[in-house]
């Protein structure tokens, strides 16, 4: 393994002015193929990944208006809460009362309901029941000719069910998802305005409520006359029929966006809840799962769609609402101000010039692009389309340029601060601040962004890769110093979070602000403006606080006649300081109005803002409007807003659908019947307990999103785990989320790296094997640290284990021994697994050198996995006994792994210095 300084900047070698060679004896590169992704082919891929809609006109403005007023309503909930009043100054306000939590989760679910019956079509015509309508037409022309009435007659019923529900071009809003926008809004409107009579049915029972015509006397004659054609709609209670429909459109957004799988997973835990006590109780491991008792409908109904403790407005709903969705606002934000490409070009230029550096630089941008997008697919679409072109023109073979980009992309949803969706729900169901959660999975993202960096690094060796000219890439200095401002709202979210230790939506809200403060500035910066700008804002401030100091209020409430008593120094400058980012905005606004084209030399805005306002623009006959800094800055608002609540509305539904497990799990007692179940069909073998929530966390995750499987396995095994072993809740759950993420990069259904082949031209089933190769220490690294918790750092077994942090130094014993100790072994272990993934190290590694490797990896970093394996095989076949302590049998074991490793070093070292003295084909790696 040579040192990764290297410079070199010829890269692949090429033959004249043709096309550059590829140095793995492949066919030369195809320059068309390499270029860069527009971004309407960006969208286009992405669109053919997850199946939306690009809506124009009329539908259009719709879908951005629903999406705009669901980000104000979450931007409202996380500054001011559940109290929508709003005092204006000379004495006015608005009160709209306060909403309970059950209507606050129904107002989020019905938003997003909306926005996937306009964003996912019903149907595009080419799933099985449609061809299985058209050969129905095919079938009858054929028998009765084209002149039948019945032929005719079905050919038109054909048209109008097109017509009905079918969106072939992904251009049009279908009749269809209009009725299904209309149920949600009856269905979440009713949770939403008749809280009160919601309260007396949880006590006199859903079936009892009033029927449709007596809650909405205006519907009587429609009622009736349903009722008279036999459809008993005038006895059935109003609130059971909006129950029912709420939860069928759940389950059908969930069809639309997330798939037909998880809606039968959902649909066969409702069916459980009504039939459980159906199931055989004398089949083998059956009897802990059989139901004493059967739900009726109208009471799951009740817990399904009334209950904010269970069921679609359940606890994952609770945290979208006050976690999640703020947290992706804050990377739609940050993502729209540009800062998603100045990443891009920071990592090019921290590491571009390197040997492998574009490889290097993907591992890199992905890092950051994770704590904007959270998302696999969108990071893999939007910074591969950078990426993976100048990989492959670099050398590296295009399936393993996108199994870089793909295999670093998802780790995203593992890197702190932000991570994914999944980490706020362990908030609630680990009951870990979670400061405590980035803490703990701090060092394993580490490890495994540096376990792809190393592959990238000996895949560079072994093809003899070098890195992009100097030319190529921006000066790290100049870099930072034009766009250091994209790094403070990062730096401020871990400030709030781990310093002043601010509540997640607080801290979330704050960044925001300050995100929303920061572009308004830099709009209104250059070189005439910068002095006036500042100083206005400073002033302002110091305004602020001697207000506060005299009397008590800001300067809004002195003018207007306010104030009461006088503030101390400390809480003066508190409050004053608190609104600096109001101040800044409000004084950058005038700036910009005061001079409407001014340049901006430090801002680029997103190119969807730039497109965004450009349309705008034009649809008001009024072109010069895309040049005017204040409307594009309103532009980049509303473009966030709107981004945010689209991107948001799969997280949603996810949540509300995947709720109705833990729900159900909870409500029919399902729970400790699970954990009974569990423990018998694991044993006592936690090795073999961890190995099936493993593979069914890959299963399950494949093709659906990591926070459904993580709220389905978290309800359904991890408390077998923590209960039937002396594994922390929190490591477990991490366990369940690292498995749900390499689900997105594993065969046959990886969906990030079909996305990432997409670019790269390559094999989409290859890329997601050398992907899932890439990956492979995100499969060990979960192993080592659930049975040496000191990894997450972490100190204490089972229920009593805490985060500790840098506070592991107080014990040095422990701290060296089961903190640093394994810590190192897994850093080593993860560069011993390099080599057997590349088959490459100093030289090349043959096959026998690669299964030490591996050995060695294994011993360096989760031997406790091996022992407790060989330890359950032993008590398999009647061989008992203790092992002694386990720490020392810890130690001495990645200390064998240590030697392994060391020696096959040695060794190979050995055989490249022959190689590089004698006459020898085979690519060596170089040293610069």
């Amino acid at each position: 393994m040579t040192d990764d300084t290297s410079t070199r900047t010829d890269g692949p070698p090429t033959d004249g002015e043709g096309p550059p060679v590829r140095t793995d004896g492949g066919p030369p590169l195809d320059e068309n193929d390499d270029d860069v992704l527009t971004a309407e082919e960006q969208e286009e891929l992405r669109q053919e990944v997850e199946r939306k809609r690009s809506l124009t006109g009329p539908t259009a403005v719709l879908l951005s208006l629903v999406g705009i007023l669901f980000s104000a309503f979450q931007m409202w909930l996380a500054a001011r809460g559940q109290d929508f009043e709003l005092q204006l100054p000379l004495g006015l306000g608005i009160d709209l009362g306060q909403l309970q939590l059950l209507q606050v989760n129904a107002i989020h679910v019905t938003f997003a309901l909306v926005l996937a019956f306009l964003v996912f079509p019903p149907s595009t015509g080419d799933g099985g029941v449609s061809q299985r309508l058209a050969a129905v037409g095919t079938a009858t022309r054929e028998r009765f000719g084209d002149d039948s009435p019945l032929t005719r007659g079905v050919a038109g019923v054909g048209r109008g069910l097109r017509w009905f529900m079918v969106d072939r071009e992904f251009g049009r809003v279908t009749p269809l998802d209009y009725v299904f926008i209309l149920f949600s809004l009856m269905a979440g409107g009713y949770v939403a305005t008749e809280f009160d009579e919601i309260q007396n049915l949880r006590v006199f029972g859903l079936a009892n409520g009033d029927p449709m015509q007596e809650v909405y006397p205006f519907l009587e004659l429609p009622v009736q006359l349903i009722s008279a054609l036999g459809i008993p709609l005038d006895t059935v209670s109003y609130a059971y029929l909006v129950g029912a429909l709420g939860v069928l459109m759940v389950l059908e957004a969930t069809r639309r966006s997330l798939g037909i799988y998880l809606v039968f997973i959902v649909s066969a835990f409702i069916l459980y809840a009504h039939y459980g006590t159906l199931l055989p109780s004398n089949a083998p491991f059956i009897q802990p799962l059989v139901l004493d008792e059967a739900f009726s409908w109208p009471r799951i109904i009740a817990f399904l769609w009334y209950d904010v403790n269970n069921g679609v407005f359940g606890i994952p709903v609770t945290v979208s609402v006050q976690f999640i969705y703020i947290f992706i606002l804050f990377g739609a934000f940050l993502e729209t101000s540009g800062a998603g490409q100045w990443f891009i070009d920071l990592a090019y230029a921290a590491t571009g010039t390197r040997k492998g550096g574009p490889a290097k630089a993907s591992i890199l941008a992905s890092g950051f692009m994770g704590t904007i997008s959270g998302s696999s697919i969108a990071n893999t679409v939007t910074t591969g389309a950078f990426t993976i072109p100048l990989m492959k023109r670099s050398g590296y073979r295009p399936e393993f340029a996108g199994a870089v980009e793909s295999s670093a992309s998802s780790g995203g949803q593992i890197l702190p601060p932000v991570m994914g969706a999944a980490a706020f729900l362990m908030i609630e169901l680990t009951g870990t601040p979670f400061r405590e959660i980035i803490t703990a999975a701090a060092i394993p993202a580490i490890v495994f962004f540096f376990g792809v960096w190393v592959m990238v690094h000996l895949e560079a060796s072994r093809v003899g890769i070098g890195g992009l000219s100097r030319d190529d890439v921006v000066d790290p200095r100049t870099h930072l110093k034009q766009g250091w401002f994209y790094l403070v709202p990062i730096v401020l979210l871990l400030y709030y979070l781990l310093i002043v230790n601010l509540s997640v939506s607080r801290s979330a809200w704050f960044t925001l602000v300050a995100i929303m403060a920061l572009i308004a500035v830099v709009a209104a910066y250059n070189e005439r403006t910068r002095v006036p700008l500042v100083g206005t804002i400073a002033l302002v401030t110091v305004a602020e606080f001697v207000s506060f100091l005299v009397a008590g209020t800001d300067l809004a409430g002195l003018v207007t006649g306010g104030g009461g008593a006088s503030l101390d120094v400390y809480t003066a400058a508190f409050y004053a300081l608190g609104g600096v980012g109001t101040t800044a905005i409000v004084v950058s606004l005038v700036v910009m109005l005061a001079r409407p084209h001014l340049d901006a030399p430090l801002l680029d805005y997103d190119e969807q803002v730039d497109e965004a306002v450009e349309g705008t623009a034009d649809r008001l006959d009024r072109p010069q409007l895309a040049d005017n800094a204040p409307f594009k800055f309103g532009g980049f608002i509303l473009q966030s807003m709107d981004a945010g609540a689209r991107t948001a509305v799969e997280v949603v539904i996810a949540v509300a659908a995947a709720g109705i497990i833990p729900g159900v799990v909870a409500v029919t007692g399902l729970g400790p019947n699970l954990i009974s179940f569990i423990g018998n069909v694991a044993g006592s073998s936690i090795v073999l307990l961890l190995v099936v929530t493993a593979i069914s966390a890959i299963i399950l995750g494949m093709g659906m999103p990591t926070t459904v499987t993580y709220i389905i396995l978290a309800s359904l095994l991890a408390p077998a785990i923590t209960e039937l072993s002396a594994i922390p809740i929190l490591a477990a759950h991490l366990f369940i989320l690292y498995f749900g993420v390499i689900a997105d990069i594993t065969p046959p259904v990886a969906v990030a790296a079909y996305a990432a082949s997409g670019i790269a031209k390559s094999d989409p089933f290859r890329t997601g094997v050398e992907a899932f190769s890439l990956s492979l220490n995100k499969a060990i690294v979960p192993f080592a640290f659930v049975l040496t918790p000191g990894i997450l750092l972490m100190d204490g077994t089972g229920e009593g284990a805490e985060v500790v942090g840098l506070g592991v130094v107080a014990d040095p014993t422990y701290a060296l021994l089961e903190v640093f100790v394994p810590v190192a072994g897994v850093f080593v272990g993860v560069v011993a697994l390099g080599a057997t993934v590349i088959g490459f190290f100093y030289a090349k590694v043959g096959r026998g050198e690669r299964a030490l490797f591996a050995l060695s990896a294994l011993l360096l970093m989760a031997p406790m996995l091996l022992l407790n394996a060989v330890l359950d095989v032993l008590r398999a076949v009647g061989v008992g006994g203790g092992v002694g302590d386990a720490l020392v049998i810890d130690l001495a074991l990645r200390a064998l792994g240590l030697l392994i490793f060391g020696a096959l070093v040695v060794l190979n070292k050995r055989g490249a210095t022959k190689q590089e003295t004698g006459d020898v084909s085979e690519p060596t790696a170089t040293t610069d």
